[in-house]
């Protein structure tokens, strides 16, 4: 048993934490702890393990604490990691490996990071608009349990990336709602229309569309083709669903990313002019088919903002998500900024219902 004492930090607004012992099979020396700390006293996510300069290799003292990392990870939801040496996406990369063996490289919604193997650049979304917040790959059939932003450079104002425990929204959203989403889950549309996102061709890596209908049907996803060739696809999903490590309930979806309200008046009445109201690039119901109303989506929105950790990056900073325990999503900002992304630990749908812990 080694401790990893935390100690006051200086910085007014971190608030210390009291000393969390992980197990592990490897010693360390007295001049490798690190302090762990949070920035809201008030929420436990997320937990801020910061190193001090003793620690020459990332990747190594997370490979020797892999499973105190994952107990502290499905407490928390979210560990920052700060004052590591990470210099470069390579060094991302390997310390992401390290904790998590056999990184996802097949994402199609993120450009790939040309000086890694599994590893993407961050949405490219234009930076004035913020990117709602969403648990990863929620609407699909297939999601990362975990995932990693490594902060390359740090934006000159603004751009961070919120982060909201999933559990508590649960516990403060009224019970009547909760119970809907739960009976009805949602119903994600998507429109894949050319020139505006992602191409079809580009998301399914295939040009093929007899393999991307086997995909479809294979994910229970339905679809139909418009004659001009653009795809649209209909997916169902759970809006709550229990975590399969800890049992917890947690709000899980992408339901403020895809509802319309989030466009905004202005852009909403653009793009129906554009492509149609039946052909918006994102659109998400109940699960029976109904539109979830506005002020529903007005309450969500209220919700993830008091629940909402924000802090500032700084260059090197590493953040590890349960993706089902914590929903994320990202500041507007200023000035250059780059974040890389890796993802792991995929789980199904049909593995979560099945009451299995890891997809295949």
């Amino acid at each position: 048993m080694v401790d990893f004492p935390s100690s006051r930090n200086d910085a007014s607004e971190s608030t210390p934490v009291a000393s969390i012992s992980f197990t592990q099979q490897a010693c360390d020396s007295p001049e490798e702890a690190v302090r762990l700390w949070f920035f809201n006293p008030q929420k436990t996510l997320p937990l801020v393990i910061e190193a001090n300069q003793s620690i020459s290799n990332a990747a190594d003292w997370a490979t020797r604490r892999k499973d105190a990392i994952e107990a502290v990870l499905q407490r928390h939801g979210a560990i920052l990691f700060r004052g590591f040496p990470l210099a470069t996406p390579s060094d991302f990369e390997a310390f992401a490996e390290a904790m998590s063996p056999g990184l996802y490289g097949q994402y199609g919604d993120l450009p790939k990071k040309e000086e890694g193997k599994n590893i993407y650049r961050s949405t490219p979304y234009p930076e004035q608009k913020m990117i709602l917040f969403h648990n990863e790959s929620s609407h699909l059939a297939s999601w990362p349990r975990k995932q990693w932003f490594f902060c390359e450079l740090p934006s000159q104002t603004g751009g961070a990336t919120p982060l909201v425990d999933t559990r508590e929204m649960v516990r403060r959203m009224p019970k009547e709602l909760a119970e809907k989403f739960d009976r009805t889950g949602l119903q994600y549309i998507r429109t894949f229309n050319e020139g505006f996102d992602v191409d079809w061709r580009e998301f399914f890596k295939t040009e093929d569309r007899a393999e991307v209908e086997a995909r479809c049907r294979a994910a229970g996803t339905d679809f139909t083709w418009f004659e001009d060739g653009t795809l649209q696809t209909r997916t169902f999903c759970h809006a709550i669903v229990r975590h399969p490590v800890t049992g917890e309930r947690v709000f899980f979806n992408q339901v403020q990313l895809h509802h319309p309200s989030s466009l905004g008046t202005a852009m909403h009445d653009d793009l129906i002019n554009i492509f149609g109201a039946d052909r918006l690039p994102r659109n998400v119901l109940y699960g029976d088919g109904m539109p979830i109303e506005d002020e529903v989506m007005g309450l969500i929105s209220e919700l993830y903002e008091t629940c909402a950790v924000r802090f500032p990056w700084q260059r090197g900073d590493v953040v590890m998500l349960d993706n089902m325990l914590a929903a994320h999503a990202r500041d507007p900002y200023t000035g250059p900024r780059k974040i890389v992304v890796a993802m792991g630990q995929m789980m199904s749908r049909d593995a979560l219902e099945a009451g299995t812990e890891l997809a295949s």
